[in-house]
């Protein structure tokens, strides 16, 4: 079942909302789509969200990625998965959403009948649901991960020794709060007590590579995700942010794993890091920054790998 209805018209792109059937539940997105054309697009973007968000995003961060896309020429279709927004259906994680994924690349193509590639942008745990779905589905050919999610307790723990305490040393509200007496010294040691000892539990053993497309993948997480990273034959654009916890724990991850290491320095692989953004790119600038790659990756104008101030 499809409904639409057009919710907002720019002088350069036009904002519908669709409903669509998920295995028998109701799910509800928004389309951004050129106002004028100068020909029938062929590359379209699913926005997948990550985490506990819906359709919008933080910051209304896929509401303006879509329509700075749509403004550039290019479809996008961002949308409430079961269990999210306004979609029906039970909350489910980020490993149980391929049926949602397919149903969300289903209507874009529906809406835009020209389309015949589409690429999948998703953020966190977004985009490691993304890698997850691709490889199932030729129609798409390219992802755009920000920030993966590779999650794990000892990652997060060593990730957060690494990156966090040596600036938050160098914090000044940190030692105002020593100087005037405010600085829970019990709490803080508690804390750090905590972190060493799950930094220091044994990395778990990286599973061997599954033989067979097929083949349900086992291990940690990020050797599950890389299990369909490698069996994905199209083009990635990963957006690292510097300031971000997950985004470091991804990089600690992926640097530590020789086949990791392959992909990512491999020629289907562009690369963008932007230092100062948090987890969600949430200044104008930084949102400005990751749609102004997206556009030029997605119409094949390859990006340089560049540090952005």
């Amino acid at each position: 079942m499809r409904d639409e209805a057009p919710l907002h018209t720019g002088a350069a792109y036009r904002d519908e909302a669709l409903t669509f059937d998920c295995r028998g539940e109701q799910l509800f997105g928004i389309a951004s789509l050129p106002a004028a054309p100068a020909s029938a697009p062929t590359r379209g973007v699913l926005v997948v969200v990550g985490g506990p968000q819906y359709r919008a995003g933080s910051h209304r961060q896929f509401t303006l990625l879509a329509r700075a896309l749509a403004h550039q020429g290019i479809p996008v279709l961002r949308f409430d998965y079961r269990g999210m927004g306004d979609s029906d259906g039970a909350l489910r994680t980020f490993e149980d959403v391929n049926d949602d994924l397919r149903a969300g690349v289903d209507a874009l193509c529906r809406h835009v009948p020209s389309l015949r590639e589409v690429i999948i942008w998703g953020l966190c745990d977004g985009a490691t649901a993304a890698v997850m779905y691709a490889p199932a589905d030729p129609r798409v050919t390219g992802l755009v991960l920000l920030n993966p999610w590779v999650r794990s307790v000892e990652g997060a723990a060593r990730a957060t020794l690494k990156h966090y305490y040596g600036r938050r040393l160098l914090d000044r509200a940190l030692w105002t709060k020593i100087a005037t007496g405010r600085f829970d010294y019990r709490a803080a040691a508690g804390s750090l007590l905590r972190i060493v000892r799950d930094a220091l539990k044994p990395r778990p053993a990286s599973a061997a590579p599954v033989a067979g497309a097929d083949a349900a993948p086992s291990g940690p997480l990020p050797d599950r995700m890389l299990h369909y990273a490698e069996r994905f034959t199209g083009r990635v654009l990963l957006i690292i942010s510097g300031n971000d916890l997950t985004a470091q724990e991804f990089t600690d991850a992926t640097q530590a794993s020789p086949r990791w290491r392959a992909l990512l320095g491999g020629p289907r692989v562009s690369r963008q890091r932007l230092d100062p953004a948090d987890h969600t790119f949430s200044r104008r600038a930084w949102r400005d920054q990751v749609a102004a790659w997206t556009a030029q990756w997605v119409n094949e104008q390859e990006p340089k790998q560049v540090t952005a101030p």
